[in-house]
This record gives structure tokens, sequence and C-alpha cells, in this order.
């Protein structure tokens, strides 16, 4: 655990709406930036950032390199130093991680993260080709393996060893609809029925349409600052106590369970580790649901489900809004959206305001600890980052 001055704080942030959008790159890192200039309450000179970092796995193709000039250009940085990085679906998360790390070292007091994926007006080769570049190419792509069918053979593989698993991805798919209806930067804001979930036409057995995240173009920002200036800044600050991160192999079946994603297993223990905290400390999370099954293997995963018991605790209810332990409470990858480098910010944006009590109808009452989830392709590589109100 760092000591306690190279703690690292969350002191604004920014999101664009989510879905099948009309701007480009640039516009959706310019809104969502400014937006989490607004939220500083103290206010942020225009000189006060000292170094950026950029999220994402290549804007679906149309800015394969030097895409960090992009966000200098949209965000009035020009000059400040900004990496890219990418990590497939966990973009966001390490981009997170690599300014906590740059903030801690000292050197900089303010930096930005912000994430980015533009994705649904690329021509329909060039999406086919970057929806599946984060999956083993060799094998798994190569052999017609979708994500879809990989998590599918998951879903199946985990129906084998758990009673009701079914009834549970339904609960999952419309808990999430319902809180993405509440979130009004959400792409799918539409309530379902558990009838119309069962009944949706089958994308890769047992995972059916409503088992499955949308594609989608958006951007997400944060602002970061060392604990010990983070209040001239802020009254509310929102305090990164842990941050975790491991990988695991590409593919699947080099694994030796597919009912555990060893990165996140292995990202939470550094989390909880760096943090002194255990998993029941943990009062809300936003975890990495690019399909219902995500959702169930995530929670036993991360320790806020015993083994096996994922499917007792999401239909008990715990996991809805008002449970005792809210999961994607913005409606997650599933409901929210999935721009692929965006997610990991997008996560953390809802945790600053349920944090700082400005989630609106989203508003889980009384949370002061939070964990982010973020995964990259089917479990390769994975961050957790533990969040607690200044």
């Amino acid at each position: 655990m760092a000591p306690r001055g190279e703690r690292v704080a969350i002191i604004g942030a920014g999101h664009t709406r989510f879905g099948a959008l009309p701007d480009g790159p640039r516009a959706l890192l310019g809104e969502a930036v400014r937006e989490a200039v607004q939220s500083v309450d103290r206010g942020l000179g225009p000189h006060d950032v000292q170094e950026g970092f950029l999220a994402t796995l290549g804007f679906g193709g149309w800015q394969i390199g030097n895409s960090s000039a992009v966000l200098a250009e949209a965000t009035g940085l020009v000059g400040v130093p900004i990496t890219r990085v990418e990590n497939a679906c966990a973009s966001g998360g390490y981009a997170v991680r690599a300014a906590v790390r740059a903030l801690q070292g000292g050197s900089r007091d303010v930096a930005l993260v912000a994430g980015v994926e533009k994705m649904t007006d690329s021509p329909n080769a060039r999406r086919r080709y970057w929806l599946g570049v984060s999956g083993d190419t060799e094998w798994e792509r190569s052999s017609g393996l979708t994500f879809a069918g990989v998590y599918g053979l998951l879903a199946s593989r985990y129906a084998d060893e758990r009673p009701r698993t079914r009834e549970a991805l339904t609960r999952v798919a419309v808990k999430n609809h319902e809180n993405g209806a509440r979130n009004p930067k959400a792409h799918l804001r539409k309530v379902v029925r558990p009838e119309e979930v069962d009944a949706s036409p089958r994308v890769a057995d047992p995972l059916g349409l409503y088992d499955c995240c949308p594609v989608s173009d958006g951007a997400a920002a944060l602002l970061l600052a060392r604990e010990e200036v983070a209040r001239r800044y802020t009254d509310t600050p929102v305090l990164l106590r842990g941050v975790g991160a491991a990988s695991d192999t590409l593919a699947i079946q080099e694994r030796p369970s597919l009912l555990e994603f060893g990165a996140s297993r292995a990202a939470a223990h550094e989390a909880y580790e760096r943090a002194g905290w255990a998993p029941d400390r943990v009062q809300a999370a936003e975890v990495h649901d690019c399909f219902t099954i995500a959702e169930l293997l995530a929670l036993e995963d991360l320790g806020l489900a015993p083994p096996l018991g994922a499917i007792d605790l999401t239909l008990s209810g715990a996991t809805a809004k008002g449970g005792a332990l809210p999961i994607n409470p913005d409606g997650g990858l599933k409901a929210k959206g999935h721009p692929i480098g965006t997610t990991g910010v997008s996560q953390l944006f809802e945790l600053f305001h349920q944090l700082r009590g400005t989630a609106d109808a989203r508003q889980i009452a009384g949370v002061e600890r939070a964990l982010a989830h973020n995964v990259g392709g089917s479990g390769a590589s994975a961050t957790v980052t533990l969040v607690e109100r200044g």
C-alpha cells in the first residue's frame, strides 16, 4: 500500500452519451473533458494538467497511430506529454493505473485520463475486424470464434456446474436494463421483461440478444490529483485506495479453468492488499458485464460472492439498485454501452458521482466505498480499482 502522501484522488469527471453518435473522436473527447473540467468545484486552471493518458483501441480503425495527438488537439493540451494506452477493453483501467503511477512519483500534481472509441460508422468489414482483434487471432479468431461465441462457451460450462444459470442471466439483463433506463448517458434506455430476454434471438447459445452489450461510440474523462493537492480543487475528492492489474493467457483454451478469470482474481487481490480492504468492505461495484455471464463470473472472481454463489446472490435481489450490494448502477456495459477504450474510465465516472452523492436517479443511498472492474478481451487482462469517499 502506498504511503498516505502518495495517494491519488479523482477531482473531476466527464462523460458523453453512449450510442451510435454522429460526432467524431475529437468532438467526443472535447465534450467529455469540458464536462470533467466543469465538475471541478474550485476550478481548474488552463495549465494545471501536466500529464495526459488516452485509452483507446484505435477509434474503430480510423486513427491507429499517434492518437494521443488527437486528445491534445481536442482539449487544448498541445505541449503536454500524452501517452496512449491500449489493452483492448481494459484500456481505460490501465490508463487510470498509469496516471496513478505517474502522480505517485511526485513529478506531477494533476493528470487527465480520457477514453474514446468510435465504432458504429466504420465500414462493415472494418467493424468486424476491430471487434475481433482483442481475442486470440491465431487460433480462436481464425476458426471463426467470436467474443459472443467465447462467452457462450463459458456460459454453457457455467450452467453445467450451477443450477438456475439461465434464470440468473435473465435477472442480470433485466436489472442492468432497469439501471440503464435511469441513466441519461446510456446507449440502451429500455426496460425489458424477463420473458423478452428469454425469447430473444440466440446469438451464441445459451446467450441471446439481451445477454450481449451493444457496440457503442463515446468518450469519458477523469481528472486525477495527488491527495495532498486535491483539496485545492474540490471539497469532495474521491480517493483511489487501491489499484490492481494482471494478465492471463490470450486464448481461453490455455487456462486451467473456464470458470475463473485469473487476471481478475490477481488484480483484485492486489487492489484489496493495497487498500487494506477485505471484499466485504465494498458497498457497490461496476463490473465488466460485456455479456451477462461475465457479471456472474466477476462476482465470484472479485470475492463479492462465494465460489458457486453468484447465482444465489443475484436471484436474492442483492445486486439490484436497492439491494445490499448494487452492481452496475449505471446499466453496465450491457445497457450503458461499451465503447471499448472508454469503458474503464466510464466506470469510474459513475463511481465518482455515486460517492459524491450526485448520481441523481441512479444514486445508491449511503455508499462510501466501491469497486471498478475492467477486463480486456475474454479475460486476458484486467484491472480492479477501489475508491472511497474523501
